[in-house]
């Protein structure tokens, strides 16, 4: 989230920013800038603030985004077709190398300007290309064992989104995002709101008496 405020400040422009300044523009907490950062070393000047382009540096480089990281995307239907093509990916230095699925309809055809492998060959295709992250876009039945496969080919990073809880091993990194159950969340908050579970700050219940 840092990096993405410096890259914006940085393309407006800007040489050099506060953490009060930072906080202030992109709704952040000044006093948990400073100790975030601070885990990582010292960055900044007092009364001057962080260099924004020496700061971003760092933080590309703490990140592991100074280099080129190869995507393997497992699923090649809507979802994965709409991965494939999400511009956001080059910027952060993510790059689609290969799609993957069991479709006999779609194996050897193009997405854009990926290839889509039969999933079988993911092992060989994946050492062959270097393909570091794995991103799961297949149906919650077949999420566990497409995992299973790709943990198996020595990927140790996934990012999951099919629906379901997934079983993996300690030194692999496994994030799930899961849309329906963030909408389900929201969905929460707007029946306890109607019902009057939360209550709107400037309602009768919250003013003070005079």
């Amino acid at each position: 989230m840092y990096l993405r405020c410096l890259n914006t400040l940085s393309a407006g422009g800007l040489r050099t920013v506060s953490s009060g300044s930072l906080a202030k523009r992109f709704h952040l907490n000044s006093a948990q800038i400073r100790k975030d950062l601070a885990y990582f070393g010292e960055f900044g000047v007092r009364g001057v603030g962080y260099d924004v382009h020496a700061l971003r540096d760092h933080l590309t480089k703490i990140l592991g985004l100074d280099r080129k990281h190869n995507v393997g995307i497992i699923g090649s239907g809507r979802l994965g077709t709409a991965l494939a093509h999400y511009y956001g990916f080059d910027g952060a230095n993510f790059e689609i190398g290969a799609l993957f699925d069991s479709d006999p309809n779609k194996i050897g055809k193009t997405i854009g300007d990926v290839k889509v492998f039969d999933i079988k060959d993911f092992s060989s295709i994946a050492k062959r290309d270097n393909i570091e992250v794995a991103v799961i876009a297949v149906p919650a039945a077949d999420a566990q064992n497409v995992l299973d496969l790709v943990v198996d080919a020595g990927i140790r990073a996934v990012m999951n989104f099919a629906p379901v809880p997934l079983k993996v091993i300690d030194d692999v990194k496994l994030k799930t995002v899961d849309l329906t159950t963030s909408l389900e969340s929201l969905a929460y908050y707007l029946a306890s709101d109607a019902n009057g579970k939360n209550p709107k700050p400037n309602s009768t219940r919250h003013r003070k008496r005079i």
